[in-house]
C-alpha cells in the first residue's frame, strides 16, 4: 500500500549510510524499532492526549458546576429566608384583615342591635305626627319592621330594658293595627249606610269598598302567624263585617221568610202548599248563602267560624219559619215529600257539591230534616195504629169474592168492547184492501186467540185490602226518607200489624162466606206483601232486648221454701242464695219480618190445602182416620182376644164405602172446577195456582191410594172391592187432572 511504501521510503532514507558494527546496527535498529513502535502508537497517544484535554475541560466544568451549585444553594437559602419573612408578613396581614372584619361585624352587630332600640323613637314620632297612617305607601314594610323589632326583643329578653322596649314596640303595633281596624270598620259602615237591603245594589256598594279595604285585610292575613294581635284585629274586622251585614240584610231575610207563610188577618196560618214553601225558602237561602260567600271571599281569603255562624243565623230563619208547620203536619205524603226535598234536592244536590259556601245552610237543613223525619216516624206510628191495627173493616172491604166477580165482569166487558172495536176496524180495513181473501180473514179470525185482559181484578191496587195498601204505601214513603235502622224498626211493626189485620179479616170472611175464601184472601194479601217488600234493599231483621225473670222466679220460690234459713249465718243463707241466683238476665231476640211473612204464608197455604182436601173429599178423611185408629187398637190389644176384621165395622162395610167413594168422586167432579176458579180469581197467576194446587191433587190421590191399600189388607174380597169401586192411583190422578190448571 501507499503507507507501507511511504514507511519503506522513509526508513530507507533514515538508514545510516554506514553501520560500523553490529552494535551500532543494533542501536540503530533499537532506535528505529522504538520509533516504529511510537509511530504505531501515535494515534493512540493523540487520542489519549485528546482525552486528557477533555478531562481537563470536564474538570473545569465540574468546578464551575460546583461553584454554580454553591451559588444556587446560597440563593435557595436567601429565598427561603425571604419566603419565610413573606409568609410571616402575609399571616400578619391576614390576621389584621380578620381582626378588621371582626371589628366591622361587631360594629354592624352593634349598629343593628342599636337599631332595634333607636327605631322606637322614629316610630313613635311618626305615629304622633300622623305621618304614618293606613294610606302610607310603606305601610307593609313598617309592619315587617315592627314585627322584626318585637321578635328581636322577645328572643333577647335578657338585655337590659328589653322588656320595656318590647312593650313600647307592641304599643306602636297596637296603635297601628287600631288605625287599620278603625279604617276598615268605617269603610264597611259607610258602605252599609249607602246600601239598601231591599235591592241587590248593596252588593255593588260593598264591592266598591273592597278595593280600599281588601289590601289592608290582605296585610293582616299575611302576618297572622307573626303575632296574636294580627289574629285578634282580623277577628274584630270579621266580626265588624258580619255585624254590618247582619244589621243590613238580617231583618230583610226574616221578613222575606215570614212573607212566604200566608196568614189571615187574625194571625192564623192559612192553607198553603208546604212543599212549594220549603222549595222556595230553601232556594232563597241557597242563593243568599252563595252571594254572601262570594262577597265575603272578596274581602277575606279564609272562611272562619264567625262567618259560618253568621250564615247559620241567616239560615235559622228557615228552621224558625217551617218547624212550627212541620210539628203540626199530619199527612205522611207531605212529610215524605219534605224529607225528599231536604235530603235529595238540597243536601245531596246543593250542599254536597259546594260544602264551603253552603255548609251553614246544610247544618240547618240537616237539623230541620231530623225534625221532619222524627215527625214522619211519629205520624207513621200513629197511622199504623189507627188505620192498620185498629182498622174496622166495612162490609164492602170484606165482600169477597163478590168484589172480585164484579171486577172480573167489568174487565171482561171492557175486553169484549176492545175485541169488537178491533173487529170493526178489521172489517173496515178489509173493504179497502186489494186481493184479500174473505176466507183467509175468517180463518185468521177464528184461529188467532183473543188478547188476554191487561190485568187481573185481584191484581188491581184498588182491590187490595185497605190495611195492606196503607202499610205498603207507608213503607214506600218511609223507605227513602228515614235512616236504615229506623226504617227496619218501623217495617217490623208495620208488617206485624198488617199481618194481624189481614188475619182478622180472613177470620171474618171465613165465618161469613167460607174457609176457602178466607184463606185465599189471606194467601193473596200475604203474597202481595212478600212481593211488594222484596224491592226494599234493607234487612228486615231487628234485635230486641228482653228481661228474663225465670231465675228470679225460681229463686223466689226457693226463698219461700227456705224461710227457716233467712237469718242463717252459714253459707246456706236463703237471702244470700236469692241474691246470687235470682239475678235478671238480658236476652237478645232477633225478629225478621220478612221471615214472619213467609211463615204466615206457609201456614195459610197449609190450612188452605187441608180445607180444599176436605172440600173435595167430604167425610173421606174422617173415615181414613177411623181406619187408622182401628188398626192401632187391634195392634195394641192382647193376642188372646179375637180380632175383628175391618169390614165387620158398620162404617166400613162395602156398601158404606162404595157410597163414600161415589160421593167423593161426584164431589170432585162438581167442586173441583169451582175450587180452581176460586184460585184463579184470587191468585191470577198460573205458576202460583199450579204450586198451590199440586199438594191438593197429591192429597186426593193419596187418599184414594190409602183406601185401596186398606181394602187389599182389610179382608175385602175382589167382589167387595169391585163393589166399593175405589179408583186406582192412575184413575184418581186422571180424575183430579180433568180440569187441570195447566
Amino acid at each position: 500500500t501507499k503507507s507501507e511504501e511511504g514507511i519503506t521510503c522513509e526508513n530507507i532514507q533514515e538508514i545510516p549510510a554506514k553501520v560500523n558494527n553490529s552494535r551500532e546496527f543494533l542501536q540503530w535498529y533499537a532506535q528505529k524499532e522504538s520509533e516504529w513502535l511510537d509511530r504505531e502508537d501515535d494515534h493512540y497517544k493523540k487520542y489519549l492526549k485528546h482525552l486528557e484535554s477533555q478531562k481537563e475541560e470536564c474538570g473545569g466544568l465540574l468546578i464551575q458546576v460546583e461553584i454554580c451549585l454553591k451559588h444556587l444553594k446560597d440563593l435557595g437559602q436567601e429565598y427561603q429566608k425571604v419566603s419565610n419573612k413573606t409568609n410571616s408578613l402575609h399571616q400578619v396581614s391576614e390576621e389584621l384583615l380578620a381582626d378588621q372584619m371582626k371589628l366591622i361585624n361587631v360594629r354592624d352587630d352593634i349598629k343593628e342591635r342599636l337599631n332595634h332600640f333607636k327605631s322606637l323613637d322614629r316610630f313613635t314620632q311618626s305615629l304622633d305626627n300622623s305621618s304614618l297612617n293606613v294610606h302610607s305607601s310603606n305601610l307593609e314594610s313598617v309592619f315587617d319592621q315592627l314585627n322584626e323589632h318585637i321578635n328581636y326583643h322577645r328572643s333577647h329578653s335578657t338585655f337590659k330594658e328589653s322588656y320595656s322596649y318590647l312593650s313600647r314596640f307592641e304599643q306602636c303595633l297596637r296603635r297601628l293595627l287600631s288605625l287599620v281596624r278603625n279604617y276598615i270598620a268605617s269603610g264597611l259602615t259607610l258602605a252599609a249606610a249607602h246600601a239598601s237591603a231591599n235591592s241587590a245594589s248593596h252588593y255593588a256598594k260593598f264591592q266598591v269598598a273592597r278595593y280600599n279595604l281588601q289590601p289592608l285585610i290582605a296585610i293582616l292575613e299575611a302576618r297572622i302567624s307573626s303575632s296574636l294581635m294580627y289574629e285578634s284585629i282580623l277577628t274584630e274586622c270579621q266580626e265588624t263585617y258580619v255585624s254590618v251585614r247582619q244589621s243590613l240584610i238580617g231583618p230583610s231575610v226574616t221578613k222575606t221568610m215570614e212573607s212566604l207563610v200566608p196568614t189571615s188577618a187574625s194571625g192564623i196560618t192559612t192553607a198553603l202548599d208546604h212543599c212549594s214553601l220549603m222549595r222556595s225558602a230553601c232556594a232563597f237561602l241557597v242563593h243568599l248563602s252563595l252571594d254572601e260567600h262570594r262577597l265575603y271571599k272578596q274581602f277575606f281569603s279564609t272562611q272562619t267560624d264567625i262567618f259560618n255562624k253568621y250564615l247559620e243565623t241567616l239560615c235559622t230563619s228557615l228552621y224558625d219559619t217551617t218547624r212550627p208547620l212541620v210539628i203540626h203536619m199530619k199527612h205522611l205524603e207531605t212529610l215524605a215529600e219534605l224529607c225528599s226535598i231536604l235530603k235529595l234536592e238540597m243536601i245531596q244536590e246543593q250542599v254536597n257539591n259546594n260544602r264551603e259556601a253552603l255548609g251553614a245552610f246544610g247544618t240547618v237543613a240537616e237539623q230541620l230534616l231530623e225534625d221532619v223525619q222524627e215527625r214522619l216516624v211519629f205520624r207513621a206510628h200513629m197511622y199504623l195504629r189507627s188505620d192498620v191495627a185498629e182498622y174496622k173493616p166495612s162490609p164492602g172491604d170484606l165482600a169477597y169474592p163478590e168484589k172480585l166477580h164484579m171486577m172480573q165482569s167489568i174487565a171482561q166487558s171492557l175486553h169484549e168492547q176492545e175485541v169488537s172495536a178491533l173487529t170493526r176496524s178489521d172489517s173496515r180495513s178489509s173493504l179497502t184492501s186489494v186481493g184479500s181473501s174473505r176466507t183467509s180473514q175468517e180463518v185468521a179470525k177464528f184461529t188467532s186467540p183473543p188478547p188476554p185482559p191487561t190485568s187481573s181484578p185481584a191484581d188491581l191496587h184498588g182491590m187490595w185490602y185497605p190495611p195492606v195498601r196503607r202499610t205498603l204505601l207507608c213503607l214506600s214513603r218511609l223507605y227513602r226518607c228515614v235512616e236504615r235502622p229506623t226504617f227496619q224498626g218501623i217495617s217490623q211493626e208495620a208488617l206485624t200489624l198488617c199481618m194481624e189485620s189481614v188475619k182478622h179479616a180472613s177470620t171474618i170472611i171465613s165465618s161469613t162466606k167460607s174457609p176457602l175464601d178466607g184463606e185465599m184472601f189471606q194467601i193473596k194479601h200475604l203474597l202481595i206483601l212478600r212481593e211488594q217488600i222484596a224491592p226494599f234493599q234493607v234487612d228486615f231483621t231487628v234485635k230486641e232486648m228482653a228481661l228474663d225473670f225465670s231465675k228470679m222466679k225460681n229463686a223466689a220460690f226457693q226463698l219461700l221454701n227456705k224461710r227457716t234459713r233467712l237469718f242463717s249465718l252459714s253459707s246456706n243463707n236463703a237471702i244470700l242464695e236469692f241474691l246470687l241466683e235470682g239475678s235478671l238476665e238480658v236476652r237478645e231476640q232477633w225478629l225478621d219480618s220478612r221471615k214472619d211473612v213467609d211463615r204466615g204464608l206457609k201456614a195459610s197455604c197449609e190450612a188452605f190445602i187441608l180445607h180444599a182436601t176436605h172440600h173435595l173429599l167430604p167425610n173421606f178423611l174422617p173415615t181414613l182416620e177411623k181406619v187408622f185408629l182401628t188398626n192401632c187398637s187391634q195392634t195394641s190389644s192382647e193376642e188372646w182376644k179375637p180380632k175383628e176384621t175391618l169390614k165387620e165395622q158398620v162404617w166400613a162395610k162395602p156398601e158404606v164405602l162404595s157410597s163414600l167413594v161415589q160421593t167423593a168422586i161426584n164431589s170432585i167432579k162438581s167442586r173441583l172446577p169451582g175450587l180452581q176458579a176460586t184460585m184463579q180469581l184470587y191468585l191470577a197467576n198460573r205458576d202460583t195456582e199450579f204450586i198451590l194446587y199440586r199438594p191438593i191433587k197429591n192429597n186426593v190421590v193419596g187418599c184414594f191410594t190409602r183406601l185401596s191399600q186398606l181394602l187389599s189388607s182389610g179382608g175385602y174380597t175382589m167382589d167387595e172391592q169391585t163393589l166399593v169401586g175405589c179408583p186406582s192411583p192412575e184413575q184418581a190422578y186422571i180424575l183430579v187432572s180433568s180440569a187441570t190448571l195447566l
